[in-house]
């Protein structure tokens, strides 16, 4: 029998304590971009550097004008789905009422 040593994981979050961002980004043509993650620097990074959503690829840069955060992957995924559900206007009362 062999057995392998591996050192134990770093850094790693239990689901209970992991946080996730529901957030509105504002693209170069003003249109307005909502998604989720788990680390905000690094996914507005991505989308600046033209590695995040298709949809920003070509509407850098943008900018981080809202986020949310909340308790869970499921909470932020039904955030982001209510978020894109309101019109333009709505979400820029939401942008103002932060």
């Amino acid at each position: 029998m062999i057995i392998i040593a591996t050192e134990p994981k770093q850094n790693i979050v239990p689901k209970e304590q992991e946080k996730w961002f529901v957030y509105i980004l504002e693209c170069r043509d003003k249109s307005l971009y909502t998604g989720i993650t788990n680390n905000i620097e690094k996914r507005l990074l991505a989308h600046n550097t033209g590695k995040g959503a298709k949809y920003t690829k070509a509407r850098r840069p943008v900018m981080l004008k809202y986020y949310e955060l909340l308790n869970s992957k499921s909470s932020a995924l039904k955030r982001e789905i209510a978020i894109k559900k309101l019109s333009r206007n709505q979400k820029i009362k939401l942008l103002s009422n932060q």
